[in-house]
């Protein structure tokens, strides 16, 4: 059976991840990236650790509903003096371990969500 992908086209979808990567449309990428429906960007944040208020205030700039913060290999919750901006400019943020940020993403792209997903790697 052959079966035909659904939905507006163009659009992007994560691919494959792994410890160390993921993939967007078939690209690898292998630093902190912010993927959207139809653009991804670098996130110069190295870990998890280091994110600062600047790293979360270029976050409120995306015009997203919904922000899925991955931060690595396993789920951590940041600072709310970091997310706190981001609830007040009506943006809501799921976090999550990379693996769940990269299959929620899927999904609410496939619903036509106006949604990012942040994604941290250590």
């Amino acid at each position: 059976m052959k079966l035909h992908v659904s939905g507006p086209g163009a659009r992007n979808a994560i691919t494959a991840y792994g410890e160390g990567y993921v993939s967007v449309n078939g690209q690898r990428h292998e630093s902190s990236v912010i993927v959207l429906p139809d653009q991804v960007m670098p996130w110069d944040v190295a870990e998890f650790a280091s994110a600062t208020e600047a790293d979360f205030d270029r976050l409120k700039t995306l015009d997203v509903e919904i922000l899925l913060l991955g931060t690595g290999p396993r789920q951590r919750f940041p600072h709310p003096r970091l997310t706190a901006p981001l609830a007040a400019a009506g943006i809501g943020v799921e976090v999550m371990d990379l693996k769940a940020a990269c299959r929620t993403f899927n999904i609410l792209v496939a619903e036509e969500r106006r949604v990012a997903a942040a994604l941290l790697f250590k």
